[in-house]
């Protein structure tokens, strides 16, 4: 059962980062408030995948420069 929910979570994963691809690199944060849980936002963070970026206005996630 655990295995299934480590596919599920990088499958999530995984679709965020295509998704952010497919977005020009970067999307505001409070669009995936409901699409993706802070888990998988927070997992790619720690990874080093995305970083957040304040704009004075929000804040935007993109994909890191690394990656």
């Amino acid at each position: 059962m655990a295995k299934e929910v480590n596919n599920s979570f990088d499958r999530r994963a995984n679709h965020l980062l295509r998704l952010l691809q497919l977005c020009g690199g970067c999307v505001p944060l409070h669009r995936l408030q409901f699409q993706f849980s802070d888990s998988v936002i927070q997992t790619l963070l720690d990874k080093e995948l995305v970083q957040v970026q304040n704009t004075g206005r929000g804040f935007l996630l993109e994909i890191a420069e690394d990656f």
